[in-house]
C-alpha cells in the first residue's frame, strides 16, 4: 500500500487523468447497457459528467488529505509587530507571503 501511494504522490496528474479516463469509460458501459435508448452524444455528455464529478470528488479528497498531512507540520512563527502600526503589518506580509 506504501508503494502505492508514493507512486500516486509522484505522478499525482497522471493517476487522476486515469481516473477521469476510467470514469468516462464506465459511464458510457453503464448507459450502453440501459434499457432506455440514447444518442451516443448523448451518452457521451453524461459519461463526461460523470467523470468529472468523479474527478471532482478525487481532487477534494485529495485535498482534504494534503491538509490533515502537512498539519502536523510546525507553523512558521508569527513576529512580535506593534498592533499600532498596521501599515508595517501590511507591508511585512506582503514582502514575506509564507
Amino acid at each position: 500500500m506504501d508503494a502505492f501511494q508514493s507512486w500516486v504522490s509522484e505522478h499525482k496528474l497522471s493517476s487522476i487523468g486515469a481516473l477521469w479516463a476510467t470514469g468516462i469509460g464506465a459511464s458510457l458501459v453503464a448507459f450502453s447497457r440501459s434499457k432506455a435508448p440514447m444518442k451516443p452524444s448523448l451518452r457521451l455528455i453524461h459519461a463526461r459528467m460523470h467523470a468529472q464529478a468523479l474527478t471532482l470528488a478525487v481532487l477534494s479528497g485529495a485535498a482534504v488529505y494534503h491538509y490533515y498531512e502537512n498539519r502536523d507540520i510546525e507553523p512558521k512563527p508569527v513576529p512580535n509587530i506593534p498592533s499600532s502600526n498596521a501599515t508595517h503589518m501590511v507591508e511585512w506580509d506582503l514582502h514575506n507571503p509564507f
